[in-house]
């Protein structure tokens, strides 16, 4: 019986000898041409910027380069044209002044606008007049300005009105972010964003919504934040329980309570010290009128017989003068008497 490793063995020829044959046609496989490609630097161009159109992998000595705008060759979009033996450039009917054709092939456009944006074609020209073509896009975006928070309500009335706030002015390819009081948006039935982002609805607001509101737009080349928002919301003040009152109020109202009433008390005191000073100047008049009116009766009494007194000082006076007349004019005893008598009666 023949060992069953023999055919084994014979049938494992095959197979090696297809193995060999396959890696050999695989190691003469003439290497295949690369492919021209257009790079875009930067991939994604700010207003304003200079962007490179980069052509990879053109063929070795070309005759020369063409670069027309839009996706296909079109002599009526054509930019420029260079001539490698010469190293001529041919302006096009869309040339703008802006662009230039290196002998490498590649295009540069300086201080781009939003209107360049969209594909260019390179047309490559062979030395054996076989041509290539390949197609490249440019990205450009402007640079974002400062948005401003727009309202549509500056003074809504709180659990009535239903306020809009919208991030700026309409920018294509543009996405928008919210924060409120520093924080992203809570999740809430009365907050709703727009499809776009860029506007967000309040309802029916409180005066806990007052904010502040924060929007930031951005775009793939920049970014920029609004300003804090605040709304003014209206609405209808009620006092606050005791329990909700700060330590400072309490002693606030602490203070203007002894306050007011250290002010009472002093009003008192200063309205009873003038009822009793009045009322002892009233005694003290009463008093000084009632000694006053005693005097002037004693004077009133005393004052006819100082009167008589001093007539009769008066008459005894004329007396004398009179008895000296008489001693020197030799009058009788008569008259003498007569002249006291009549004294005496008055």
């Amino acid at each position: 019986m023949e060992s069953p490793s023999g055919p084994a063995s014979r049938r494992h020829v095959p197979w090696k000898r297809l193995l060999l044959a396959v890696s050999l046609l695989t190691f003469w496989t003439p290497p295949t041409t690369a492919q021209l490609t257009i790079e875009t630097v930067p991939p994604l161009a700010a207003e304003g910027s200079d962007v490179l159109l980069l052509a990879h992998n053109v063929s070795e000595n070309p005759l020369g380069y063409a670069w027309h705008r839009g996706e296909r060759v079109d002599n009526a979009q054509l930019i420029a044209s260079y001539r490698v033996d010469n190293n001529a450039t041919t302006n096009g009917s869309v040339y703008s002044g802006r662009e230039t054709v290196y002998p490498n092939g590649t295009l540069l456009i300086r201080n781009v606008t939003q209107r360049d944006t969209g594909p260019y074609t390179l047309l490559v020209t062979k030395n054996d007049l076989q041509t290539e073509i390949q197609t490249g896009h440019l990205h450009i975006y402007p640079v974002l300005s400062t948005p401003v928070i727009i309202s549509n309500n500056s003074n809504p009335r709180e659990h009535e009105d239903t306020v809009v706030l919208t991030c700026g002015s309409e920018t294509q390819n543009t996405s928008y972010m919210w924060w409120i009081n520093n924080q992203s948006l809570p999740n809430s039935t009365r907050l709703e964003l727009s499809e776009d982002k860029r506007s967000l609805t309040v309802f029916n607001v409180t005066r806990n919504d007052t904010g502040p509101y924060v929007c930031e737009a951005r775009n793939p080349v920049s970014v920029s934040r609004s300003d804090p928002f605040t709304l003014n919301v209206l609405y209808q003040s009620t006092p606050e329980s005791s329990s909700d009152l700060s330590v400072g109020a309490i002693v606030g109202i602490v203070i203007g309570a002894v306050a007011g009433v250290a002010l009472i008390a002093a009003l008192g005191y200063f309205v009873y010290t003038k009822t009793i000073r009045g009322a002892s100047d009233q005694r003290d008049l009463t008093e000084h009128k009632s000694s006053d009116h005693n005097h002037s009766q004693g004077y009133s009494d005393s004052l006819p017989a100082k009167v008589d007194e001093v007539e009769y000082s008066s008459l005894n006076f004329n007396a004398q003068e009179l008895k000296k007349k008489a001693t020197s004019a030799s009058p009788t005893p008569t008259d003498t008497e007569t002249i006291y008598s009549e004294v005496k009666k008055q």
